[in-house]
C-alpha cells in the first residue's frame, strides 16, 4: 500500500484521518520519519496555514505529505476565531480554555450561526493541491458531550439536534467539514494510485 505522511501533531485528528483513508492509502506521522520540530503556522488563512505546514515537511524531506488547517466561524463575531481558532485563548491554551472563551463571547448573542471549515494540502509528486469541507451549524449555550475535541461540545451541525460531542465519531466523520475534506481527498488520491 502506498504511503503518505499526514503533518499533523493533534492525535485526534490523525485517528480521525487515518480511520477515512483506512483502505486508501498508509497514513504515516511525523515520529515516523523523526521530525519533531514545531511548525509554526503564520498565515492569514486557513489555506496559507496548512500549505505552510505542508511544505515545511517536504521542502526538507521530499515525500508525499499533507496537512490541514481548521478553524471555527462564527457569524457573530465576525467570523472569530477562524484562523486562530486552535490558540484563540492565547498561546499554549487548551480546547476547554478555548471553548470558555467563545461561550463567554457568545453569553448574549441571538445569532448563534457557525461553520466548521476544513482546508487540506496535499504535495504529491512535487505539486500541490487543496481540498476543502465546510458543515453549518450552531454555537449552544452549553457544552454537551464527550466525545470529539476542540469546539465540538459546543457545535450543534444543522439538521442535527446533538453537537459533535455528542455524535459518535463514524457518523461525525461522515458530515464533518473534516471528513467532508478528507472524502475529496481520498477520491482524488484513489484516481492517482
Amino acid at each position: 500500500m502506498r504511503k503518505i505522511l499526514f503533518v499533523t501533531n493533534n492525535q485526534h485528528k490523525l485517528i480521525e484521518i487515518k480511520t477515512i483513508l483506512n483502505g486508501i492509502m498508509e497514513v504515516l506521522k511525523l515520529s515516523d520519519i523523526h521530525f519533531y520540530e514545531e511548525i509554526p503556522e503564520t498565515g492569514q488563512t486557513l489555506k496559507e496555514n496548512a500549505s505552510q505546514k505542508s511544505h515545511a515537511v517536504f521542502d526538507q524531506f521530499q515525500i508525499d505529505c499533507f496537512s490541514d488547517d481548521t478553524g471555527l466561524e462564527i457569524d457573530a463575531l465576525n467570523g472569530r476565531p477562524g484562523v486562530y481558532s486552535a490558540r484563540y485563548a492565547g498561546e499554549g491554551c487548551s480546547f476547554h480554555d478555548n471553548v470558555v472563551k467563545v461561550l463567554k463571547e457568545m453569553e448574549n448573542e441571538t445569532n448563534r450561526l457557525a461553520r466548521f471549515r476544513t482546508v487540506i494540502s496535499l504535495i504529491l509528486n512535487k505539486k500541490e493541491y487543496f481540498f476543502d469541507g465546510v458543515v453549518e451549524g450552531e454555537i449552544t449555550r452549553f457544552e454537551m458531550g464527550n466525545s470529539g475535541f476542540g469546539y465540538d461540545p459546543i457545535f450543534r451541525p444543522l439538521g442535527f439536534n446533538k453537537t459533535f460531542g455528542e455524535i459518535p465519531d463514524d457518523e461525525k466523520n461522515a458530515i464533518s467539514h473534516r471528513g467532508k475534506a478528507v472524502q475529496k481527498l481520498a477520491s482524488f488520491l484513489s484516481e492517482r494510485i
